[in-house]
């Protein structure tokens, strides 16, 4: 062997210090509060629409899944919505959508017959491309 390698070989390898490890907490972390959870905590009336189907066969068809929590169905009871002693909690949140969707449906047709009452008509026209022009 060489000088030179001798000098190399006998070398110690220098080794950077490397930072420490992060230390992990072995306790675990409290998993973080729903919307839902934190209009309880709160006491907030609290619903949400979580999924909607719509039948591809029947486009008329369709439903809806909600959520809510204990504090709107106490403010459906208090505004009428318990019909029976025996009501569930499903009943009085569907009956309650029902009459939303009712509104909706009634306003639109009251908006309609204000428009025809008043003579003024909408018209469509297809002037092609995917447009059209409405008068």
């Amino acid at each position: 062997m060489t000088k030179t390698m001798t000098k190399w070989f006998g070398k110690k390898p220098v080794v950077k210090s490397r930072p420490p490890k992060p230390q992990v907490d072995s306790t675990p972390s409290a998993p973080e509060r729903t919307a839902k959870e934190l209009a309880t905590e709160r006491g907030e009336p609290w619903i949400q629409v979580l999924r909607i189907d719509v039948d591809p066969a029947n486009l008329h068809q369709g439903s809806f899944e909600l959520d809510w929590n204990d504090i709107f169905v106490s403010r459906l009871v208090k505004a009428g919505y318990m019909l029976k002693k025996d009501d569930t909690d499903a009943e009085i949140v569907d009956r309650w959508f029902q009459n939303v969707c009712r509104h909706v449906v009634m306003e639109t047709w009251e908006q309609e017959q204000a428009i025809r009452k008043s003579g003024i008509y909408v018209r469509t026209t297809d002037i092609g491309n995917g447009r059209s022009e409405v008068s």
